[in-house]
Formats: structure tokens, sequence, C-alpha cells
């Protein structure tokens, strides 16, 4: 791979610069005045525009050439385009208006969505119900199904690529990004691994894959809307990768056992690991959860699926990246007093606690939990859904809380974002971050929005470390196991010295 990535470079130092679209363009400052930026994507950043003639704002996405490196680089390009261009009758996908060209970028000029992500939109909204997810899924497969009826794998479906067009209540959902999506015939398999890990279907893992995987992924963000949290997760990529691939669906924690049926029949039509056996959009959008308004309930789906979002939304930004810095710089002494915890509970020695384990433990200490709340605790440390946890997974379930809060942690992350020392994060070293990290670096100006509580326009300690430590207790796809288990058992003699 670094082999070909470098002889890629080679080639692109020697060659003559390349163009992107087979025809001439007017230059895109003669037509349009370029404004705020609104995101930053993996090749592209994306502007505020306005049509000089009519006054019209447009978002403009610029590529610069430089970083497409070999002549695949270019196809690609020009076959997002191609793609916005052949689906732009669709009411439901961003509608591209003009591309351009100069000697140092591409410019796609699209329409702007001002109404925000789509988990965005849920959690500041506060009121969330079934009908209300079936309503949205109905958009979303029927976006599927539009692309796969032109011969397009979309390869990218996540949440982040769907957005509100304007900011009113009756606002229209739109897909966007279609820079990994690909033009297919009937028949036809892929093998190039794409997409992003929560929402990779188990085929691309296995390389062999078809317009199936759009389904899978659309599946994903339905069980994410109605519970949220993911299907499958885990601390790293291979974790998540292992438990797309064996790791069985939650139906029976909370708010599950609250949630229609239909709803849950569905989530498993579309999360079925054979893509032979898998519904198609079309039979998606046939389903009676999505086309009958009785079936799909109007009750909300409570808070505490509100706040899991909006956790689960953040994890993907700043907060899941500073995550990873303070579990990388952990050392074998740090974790001691986890692993003497573990050993406190693991009575008999097994190297697994058990359901039983864990109940006779927290009885030690007085805790009056009930045994759903036990099992709850269970069900988020268990990753492998085999009915026990073992140390790995103990650890990665109580590390973030015992670890996260601690001063030095937090001041070590801190630093790492900080890359001038100026005591200040900024959204170009955000920027940076997300791209070391390898996420998505959209909406970054909306989280550091959420985090600058003095409005200065960026992130100092104060509010870097107020930010890690909110919504920690008590909610979030690992904080139970780790408030309940480890604050109730308390912490070894070790880790009281640390």
């Amino acid at each position: 791979m670094a082999e070909e990535k470098a002889k890629a470079l080679r080639a692109a130092s020697t060659r003559p610069c390349l163009n992107v679209l087979p025809y001439a363009t007017q230059k895109l400052r003669d037509l349009y005045s370029l404004g705020k930026k609104l995101g930053q994507g993996q090749f592209g950043t994306t502007y505020l525009c306005t049509e000089k003639s009519t006054s019209v704002e447009y978002a403009c996405k610029s590529i610069p050439k430089r970083k497409l490196l070999c002549k695949e680089d270019y196809e690609d390009v020009w076959r997002e385009i191609q793609i916005m261009h052949h689906l732009s009758e669709n009411p439901h996908v961003v509608r591209i208006k003009g591309t351009y060209e100069d000697d140092a970028f591409v410019h796609l000029v699209m329409e702007v969505c001002r109404g925000g992500e789509l988990f965005d939109r849920i959690v500041s909204k506060g009121h969330f119900s079934e009908r209300k997810a079936a309503e949205l899924m109905k958009t979303i497969a029927g976006v599927v199904e539009g692309c796969h009826s032109l011969g397009v794998m979309h390869r990218d479906l996540k949440p982040e690529n769907f957005l509100f067009d304007t900011a009113d209540e009756d606002a229209k959902l739109k897909a966007t990004d279609f820079g990994l999506s690909v033009f297919y015939k009937p028949g036809q398999y892929l093998s190039d691994v794409v997409g992003s890990p929560y929402y990779v279907a188990p085929e691309v893992l296995h390389k062999f894959y078809g317009p199936e995987i759009d389904v899978w992924s659309a599946g994903v963000i339905l069980y994410i809307l109605l519970c949220g949290v993911p299907p499958f997760w885990a601390e790293s990529d291979n974790g998540i990768f292992k438990q797309i691939m064996k790791g069985k669906i939650d139906f029976e924690s909370e708010p599950w056992p609250s949630i229609s049926d239909s709803a849950k029949d569905l989530i498993k039509k579309m999360l079925q690991r054979d893509p032979r056996q898998r519904i198609t959009a079309h039979q998606v959008l046939c389903h009676p959860w999505i086309v009958d308004d009785t079936v799909a309930p109007d009750r909300p789906l409570g808070s505490a699926v509100l706040a899991r979002l909006k956790n689960f939304s953040a994890m993907n930004k700043l907060k899941k990246m500073a995550l990873r810095v303070i579990a990388e710089r952990l050392s074998e002494e740090e974790i001691g007093g986890l692993r003497q915890l573990f050993k406190m509970i693991d009575a008999d020695g097994s190297g697994t606690i058990t359901f039983e384990e864990l109940k006779q433990s927290l009885k030690r200490v007085g805790s009056d939990l009930m045994e759903s709340e036990i099992q709850d605790l269970m069900n988020a440390a268990d990753i492998d859904n085999n009915g026990t946890i073992d140390y790995g997974e103990f650890l990665a379930a109580t590390l973030h809380l015992n670890k996260m809060e601690k001063e030095e942690n937090l001041i070590a992350a801190f630093a790492y974002f900080d890359k001038d020392g100026s005591g200040y994060i900024t959204i170009d070293e955000l920027q940076l971050a997300c791209k070391d990290f390898g996420l998505a670096e959209a909406s970054l100006e909306e989280t550091i929005r959420e985090i600058d509580t003095d409005h200065d326009g960026r992130i100092d300690y104060g509010e870097f470390a107020t930010m890690m430590r909110k919504g920690n207790k008590g909610i979030g796809i690992r904080g139970n196991l780790n408030f309940n288990v480890a604050d109730t058992l308390g912490s070894s003699d070790n880790e009281k010295d640390q």
C-alpha cells in the first residue's frame, strides 16, 4: 500500500497538470462571491457562496487539485459530479447547480442546506417518536431506492450525510456527499473496502458486495434513531468490525421493550447479514411500519434516547478524539486499580464476570440496584454478547470515567489539540486533529459553539474540561457500568494513590 502511494506521488510530481472536467469553464469568482466556511471534508472545503447576478446563496465545495495524486483520483471527482447530476431530479438529494475548474481547484456549486445534520435536529427538537423515525426512514430508503434504480451505489450512508434544507419544522431531509458513490451494473460485485466503521455492511469487510450494502447502512441509522446508540459498538474499528460480523443485535435493553414489534421486524430484515436475504430499499418502503401510521406509534421515545443520541453524536467529534488520546497514554500502572477491581468481582478467578458474580459483588457493598439494572450493566460491557464480561470488556467499559476525568489526562488531551500552545483550541487545530484521526471534519463550527461558553470562537481548558465531564454520569454507550460499579465498589489503594 505504501509503495503504491509513493508511486502515485512520484507520478503526481512528474505528470502535467490534468483536468477533471472534459471542457473549459468560466472562472468561479467571475460568477460567485465566496463567503464563510461551512465545513471541511477529507478532500474539499465547503463555503457559502452568492451568485452575483441573482444574489441567491449556494454552497461551494472546493477540491484542491494538489490532493488528487493520480489519474484515479481525478476520475473519482468526475464520477461524483456525474452522479450528482444523475440524481438531480430526486427531491431528497442535494442538487448540483454547476461545476467550475481552474489550475488549482475544482468547484462544485450546489444548493445550501441550513437545517443541520439529521441527529442534531432531533436532539435540538427535544421530542421524538417512532412515527417521526418512520417518516425519516421513508426519506432515507427513498434515496437508496432512487440511487439503485439509476444504477448508483452510495457506499457511505450515515447521519452526517443527511441534512435538512432549512431550519423550518417541515424542512426536507436531503442526502449529500457522493464522493464514495459508484455506478454499478446488476450482478456486478465490488471489492474495495469503503465506508464508515459503524455503518459498514459485513459483505464489504468480506470484499465482495453489491448495492445491498446501502440498505444495511440505512438499517444501522434506523437502529440509532430509535435507541440512541449503534447496534454494533466497540472501542476500536477492528472491534466494531468483529461485532458487525458476529455480534448479536440488542433488542432487550431500554428503550427496546417499549418499541413496537414492527419496528424491530424492519430492523432485523435490514440488518440481515446475508445480503441475499436482506430486504431491498423498495421492500423497506412497503413495510407496514413505514406505510401504516398506526403501526409506528406517535408517543415520545423518551429523554434517555435523546440524551444518548446527543452523546453518540458528540462522540464522533472532539470528545471521541480526546478519549482516544487519553486511552493511548495510559500505562499498565494506571490501569492497575481496574485490574484489582476486576479480580475482586471475578470471585472464582475464571477470567470472566458472570451476572451472578456482579450481583453478589454489588450486594456485598450494600447496593440496592434491581436485577434489571444489573443486567443493563452487563449488557453495556458485554461487547461480544456472550453473557459474561472478560477483562478487556471490563477495561473498555470502566476506563473512560475512571481516567477521563483525572486532571493530568485532561491536560494532556487538551495539549494534544492545542498544537501551538496558545492555551486555546481553534477551529483550525480541530481540523488538523480530525485529519489525524481520520474523522470527517464537517460541523466543527457547531461543535465549538456548543463548548465555547464565553463565545470567543475558541475553546479554553476550562471549557474543554467541562465538555469532557458533561453527561458522563448515567447515560452513554459505556457510562452506566463505570458509574455504578466503579463508584459503588470503590478503587484499590493503588488507584487512590494515582
